[in-house]
């Protein structure tokens, strides 16, 4: 599996024109950046509340599916990233108050990537039950776009066509 390129000029590119560029990559990498997805579905991302939530979660998954119709693999694994993403930031701010997880500032040349990079993680707090639905809420619709046969398709299809391409 070759890793999301954080190299590339995402300001500047349209994924959607240009599909060979994309690179699935682990778990979120790229959420913030790959355009035109992120205009698109940014807007739509919230989890503050569980009935934000639902329908945070309800959008962009017709999102994703609408991606899938309109045989558009990237747009469809970028509303999957921000589904994935709604489950992990409601996780996280339901273990931390604040939603900081690591003590100290993430270092510039890490910001955007995943991983804790070297630095304390903070203790939990008592669970806050709004924010935990609100991640069930994103975990379900995560787990239909996992196991959708058309995204695990076009995926695969994705992965072999562009694996050359640097």
């Amino acid at each position: 599996m070759r890793e999301f390129d954080y190299d590339l000029d995402y300001k500047n590119l349209d994924l959607r024109a240009q599909p060979e560029l994309y690179r699935v990559g682990r778990g979120e990498q790229g959420v913030l950046l790959v355009e035109p997805y992120k205009s698109e579905i940014l807007p739509h991302w919230r989890f503050a509340t569980p009935d934000i939530a639902l329908e945070s979660s309800e959008i962009i998954y017709q999102m994703f599916l609408d991606y899938l119709a309109a045989d558009d693999f990237v747009g469809a694994d970028m509303a999957r990233k921000f589904i994935q993403m709604g489950y992990t930031r409601a996780r996280r701010y339901a273990n931390h108050k604040g939603g900081k997880k690591y003590k100290g500032p993430v270092p510039d040349d890490k910001k955007g990537q995943s991983g804790a990079h070297g630095r304390e993680e903070l203790p939990r707090q008592e669970e806050d039950p709004i924010k935990a639905e609100s991640a069930r809420i994103f975990k379900k619709k995560w787990d239909e776009c996992r196991k959708n046969g058309t995204y695990l398709k076009m995926k695969a299809e994705h992965r072999e066509r562009y694996k050359e391409v640097n």
